[in-house]
C-alpha cells in the first residue's frame, strides 16, 4: 500500500448486541422480516430493501476499499451464511473476525488484528450509513484519522435528531486539525477554538498502534473496553489523529423507530456488491 493509493482494508463492527433494537416500539412501522432481524439484534442484517449491510459494504467498495473485515460474534453463523457462496461481494474481498464476547468496540477492533496484519485500515459501525465522499477522503487521509461530522448537519440532514445527537460525543479539534479529545459535551474551550460542533461517527483510520491502546485501555464502569477511550489514550502516549472535517448527513440505524425512514431514504442508493 502506498501512501498516493491510500488504505484498502476496513473493519466493520457488527457485534453489538443491539439492545435498543431489540427494544419493542408498537409506534415502529415495521413488516415481520425487520421485526424478526430487529428481535436478533443484528442490526447490519435488517432488510431496508435488502440487508442494511448491503449498502455500507457497496459505499465502501465505491470509496476505494477493496478488503473488509465484519467482527460478528460466534453466534452469528446466518451473517457467514448470507455472504456465502450466493451472497458474496465482487467488488471487495471480505473476511470474517470472532469477537468472543461482547467486550466492548475497542475489543472487537482487537479481533481484527490479524486481518490489519500492519496496515492502515478504517473502522465503521455496522449500524450507519456513511457518505461515499467522507468514506473515500478518510481512506485517503494520513493515518490515524476520523471523520469528524457537522454536528448541526447530521441533525437537519440526516435521521439524527438533537437529543441523539448528544450521544455521539464531541470532538476537541485544535487550530492544525488534529484531534485533542473526544468529550461527552462540547465545552468552552473546545467551542472557542472551532465555533462548530463536530461529532464522532465512529468512522476512524488506524495504524497498527491502535491495538496496544486497545489492550492498555481499562474496562469502562460497563465491563467493556471502549474505542473512544483507548483512542484518547494513543492520544496521551503522543498519537497525532487528523480530523477530516464534513458536513454530510449520516443514516444512523438504532432503533426500530428508524427503520422506515432508512428504508425510504436508502430506497434510490444503487448497491453493486
Amino acid at each position: 500500500m502506498s501512501s498516493q493509493s491510500g488504505a484498502t482494508k476496513a473493519v466493520i463492527l457488527a457485534r453489538g448486541l443491539g439492545t435498543r433494537m431489540k427494544k419493542a416500539d408498537p409506534k415502529a412501522s415495521i413488516d415481520s422480516s425487520q421485526s424478526a432481524a430487529a428481535d436478533a439484534g443484528v442490526k447490519g442484517m435488517i432488510p431496508v430493501g435488502r440487508p442494511f449491510l448491503d449498502f455500507l459494504l457497496s459505499a465502501l467498495a465505491d470509496a476505494g476499499f477493496r478488503q473488509v473485515c465484519l467482527v460478528i460474534g460466534p453466534e452469528h453463523t446466518h451473517v457467514r451464511d448470507h455472504y456465502g457462496s450466493r451472497n458474496r461481494p465482487q467488488r471487495i474481498d471480505l473476511a470474517f473476525a470472532i469477537q468472543q464476547e461482547p467486550l466492548g468496540t475497542a475489543d472487537a477492533v482487537l479481533a481484527a488484528e490479524s486481518f490489519a496484519d500492519g496496515e492502515a485500515f478504517a473502522v465503521t459501525n455496522s449500524d450507519n450509513y456513511y457518505p461515499i465522499a467522507a468514506l473515500e477522503q478518510l481512506r485517503l487521509a494520513p493515518a490515524p484519522a476520523i471523520v469528524a461530522f457537522d454536528r448541526d448537519t447530521l441533525i437537519s440532514s440526516g435521521n439524527v435528531e438533537p437529543e441523539r445527537a448528544g450521544r455521539f460525543g464531541a470532538l476537541d479539534i485544535d487550530e492544525e486539525g488534529r484531534l485533542l479529545r473526544i468529550l461527552a459535551r462540547p465545552d468552552a474551550a473546545m467551542t472557542a477554538r472551532s465555533g462548530q460542533v463536530y461529532a464522532s461517527m465512529n468512522c476512524w483510520l488506524f495504524t497498527s498502534e491502535i491495538f496496544d491502546a486497545c489492550r492498555a485501555v481499562p474496562m469502562s464502569a460497563r465491563g467493556e473496553r471502549e474505542l473512544p477511550q483507548a483512542v484518547q489514550l494513543a492520544i496521551d502516549r503522543g498519537a497525532h489523529f487528523h480530523a477530516v472535517r464534513v458536513a454530510a448527513p449520516v443514516l444512523d440505524l438504532s432503533s426500530r423507530a428508524d427503520i422506515a425512514g432508512v428504508a425510504s431514504r436508502l430506497r434510490e442508493v444503487k448497491v453493486a456488491l
